[in-house]
């Protein structure tokens, strides 16, 4: 039997300095078994899925046996988590296995994560449990198909061991794919160290991996910072328009690329309100929905200060450089944000009507309750000359009678600004205004079902949300919102 994966990595990570990573083989375990393969992704990484199909396959993806040109490493990196600085950290139960090269010429890390401990595990046990594998494959898949960069799913496998937490849980790994895993934290973990040459070799390598074009600018390392923060500005508009709550907006989980990464207590709202938190460890709400955009700029100030001596070599005027651009960061998320708002009630061009309209609708559901993203996703329906069908997303949610004078508004205004027709309109807003979003209810049954040994609730949860803006009645189970006992007010960080 041929043992060989063929898989065409190609490293340049370990290239820019050894002070970045410590090499580590992942840990055994006993006995590896397929979950799921991500096939499209797989043969757009020239990865042959049939080959992962394989015992020799499943091996590698459990971290028993190594590809071919596979160099694992554990990366370093620090953090502010939860607003503490906190030194030390890294890959305490992730390895990279090394990187490939995309159908779109682009290049990415494939990392094991779940596959044992590593010189950053600060006493832990490496491992994961199947709930937050599961979770993590669900929710990163779902936010690929929303149009959101995030890290996404290869594979998963389960393991034939018991991680303990609680109590004893079956446990598993996932394989991750990343354009690159350099958080903010990474650059922090060296600037304090106040070892420059590190950060200089690293800024050098995000540019030529993800913002090559900034080589060309009169200040390089200015134009990284402020291209991160362009990045960052539009993730988290994404993240608002969708009702996304990441949970744990430490520094050591923005990656400077511009990916959404680290699945853990993360949760997409049901009932709408700004200060909605789900995180059991956000005590405070320091990482709830409305405070995002805050938090991201208050993490980008970290990157600026890291970067300082590299933008100018008079620290006084590379703080006044580096203000200029993390003082543009409001107003650079506020246009990706009012754009992604009034394309969801219908208005392809941001104006000051719109934008009193998408607040007014904010204030409206957030007093009734309403679910963020059946209102979003019905409010097309409103358009339909006699009303909405009997088929229509707009009947899974009643609308309140104080909705009815902004609904009139909203259609007048609808009819006064467009050009194209309401039809045009509602195709629109139908392709920005999913369905189908991972809800928490809903993952937490696929978990449950799979720690009793039935995947089959978990493949096609993933399969639905694949196609999150066409809905079907047959499949209108995964568009609703918790009943009252389905409901889940706390989410759990994997480890």
């Amino acid at each position: 039997m041929d043992l060989t994966i063929n898989i065409s990595f190609d490293n340049s990570y370990i290239q820019v300095a050894d002070t970045l990573f410590s090499r580590q083989l992942p840990t055994a375990v006993s006995q590896p078994d397929l979950i799921r393969i991500n096939d499209a992704l797989a043969n757009f990484l020239s990865i042959d899925p049939a080959q992962l199909n394989t015992p020799a396959g499943i091996e590698v993806l459990a971290g028993n046996r190594i590809a071919e040109g596979s160099e694992p490493i554990a990366t370093v990196y620090a953090a502010h988590q939860f607003g503490q600085w906190n030194p030390q950290l890294g890959d305490g139960r992730a390895i990279l296995l090394g990187e490939v090269i995309g159908a779109n010429g682009l290049r990415y890390d494939v990392q094991l994560k779940g596959s044992g401990p590593t010189p950053y595990s600060r006493g832990g046990d490496g491992r994961s449990p199947l709930g937050p594998v599961l979770r993590e494959y669900i929710v990163s898949e779902a936010m690929y198909a929303l149009g959101v960069p995030t890290t996404r799913s290869l594979a998963a496998v389960s393991s034939g061991d018991t991680v303990i937490r609680e109590q004893g849980l079956p446990g598993a790994i996932l394989t991750r794919v990343a354009r690159s895993h350099i958080r903010i934290g990474t650059f922090q973990f060296f600037a304090a160290r106040e070892d420059w040459d590190s950060v200089t070799r690293l800024a050098d390598h995000v540019i030529a991996r993800h913002y090559p074009d900034v080589l060309s600018a009169e200040n390089p390392y200015l134009a990284l910072l402020s291209a991160v923060i362009q990045a960052q500005a539009e993730l988290i508009a994404r993240w608002q328009s969708l009702g996304f709550i990441h949970g744990v907006m430490n520094t050591d989980n923005m990656l400077v690329g511009g990916e959404t990464v680290d699945y853990g207590p993360c949760a997409f709202m049901d009932e709408y309100h700004a200060g909605r938190v789900y995180s059991s460890i956000d005590h405070n709400g320091r990482y709830a929905y409305g405070n995002q955009p805050a938090i991201a700029h208050w993490n980008l100030s970290w990157l600026a200060q890291s970067l300082l001596p590299l933008i100018h070599s008079d620290e006084e005027t590379a703080v006044a450089l580096v203000r200029a651009e993390l003082d543009a960061f409001a107003d650079i998320y506020q246009q990706y944000y009012e754009c992604m708002m009034c394309q969801k009630i219908g208005l392809p061009v941001v104006s000051e009507k719109g934008n009193e309209l998408v607040s007014e609708l904010l204030a409206l559901m957030q007093a009734h309750k309403m679910d963020f993203t059946l209102m979003f996703a019905g409010l097309a329906d409103y358009l339909d000359k006699s009303g909405p069908a009997p088929d229509s997303v707009a009947n899974l949610f009643s609308l309140p009678a104080e909705l009815q004078a902004w609904l009139q508004e909203w259609q007048y205004y609808l009819q006064q600004q467009s050009g194209v027709g309401l039809i045009a309109i509602q195709q629109q807003m139908r392709t920005v205004n999913p369905v189908y979003i991972p809800r928490n209810h809903l993952i937490e049954e696929v978990i449950q079902a799979a720690n009793s040994g039935d995947l089959v609730p978990f493949h096609r949860l993933v399969d639905r949300l694949a196609h999150p803006f066409d809905y079907s009645i047959d499949d209108q189970i995964y568009a609703l919102p918790p009943r009252p006992e389905q409901e889940v007010a706390r989410t759990f960080c994997g480890t």
